[in-house]
């Protein structure tokens, strides 16, 4: 989850066939803004979150904005960074394109499950998901959400998703066999188990969950 909170942005390609234009050189500058704000936030959340206040005084560009929104994230305010980067995602009057759109609604999911409110990280995802339907990390992000609800069977389908589209993810393996246990799915669970241990035998989330639906079968077993 925590690896769709910090958006890497490379700096713009100028064309070597053009002549540098004054625009060039802004847009430039505001992404070498921006990189030096996200590697501030890693190591000073509180001065990363001034520098983007100062930013914003000279213009409220829209990285400038995103700035702000993951400083809050940094420093903890997980609830107003989401609600600030989803109102970056939907605005109409900035130069945003179509990809950052969805990195920031995916981002802003992430941040209201940080937040524990799983309802809105759904509505987010979902958003992001409908601007990025191939990204295995949405899925498995609205999963964790649909989790967090108890909402097994969801959780499932999303996890389902997530490895048709990344077939090597551990995690994605894990929660999908936590979430088939919690509908006493045991043979789904341990199916689970085993694509798991082929990637990661030594997994500690893995060999807990191994334990758990071990003894589940155990004592379905001792029932009938």
């Amino acid at each position: 989850m925590v690896r769709h909170l910090i958006l890497v942005y490379a700096l713009l390609g100028l064309n070597a066939f053009a002549q540098t234009s004054t625009s060039d050189l802004i847009r430039a500058d505001e992404q070498k803004r921006l990189q030096t704000c996200l590697e501030l936030q890693e190591t000073d959340p509180e001065d990363a979150y001034e520098f983007a206040l100062a930013w914003q005084g000279e213009g409220r560009t829209y990285q400038s904005q995103y700035c702000a929104a993951t400083g809050l994230i940094a420093l903890g305010k997980h609830e107003e960074g989401a609600i600030r980067l989803e109102e970056l995602a939907i605005s109409q009057t900035l130069p945003i394109s179509l990809k950052e759109r969805g990195v920031y609604m995916a981002q802003a999911g992430n941040a209201w499950l940080l937040a524990n409110l799983p309802d809105q990280a759904i509505v987010a995802l979902t958003e992001a998901i409908k601007l990025e339907k191939f990204d295995a990390n949405l899925y498995l992000d609205r999963a964790r959400a649909y989790l967090a609800q108890k909402n097994w069977e969801k959780g499932e389908e999303d996890l389902a998703e997530a490895i048709k589209i990344q077939p090597g993810d551990l995690q994605a393996y894990i929660l999908r066999g936590r979430a088939r246990l919690a509908q006493d799915k045991l043979d789904d669970a341990w199916a689970d188990v085993e694509q798991g241990m082929a990637i990661d035998i030594n997994n500690v989330d893995l060999l807990v969950l191994r334990g758990d639906v071990r003894e589940a079968k155990r004592l379905a077993a001792a029932e009938d």
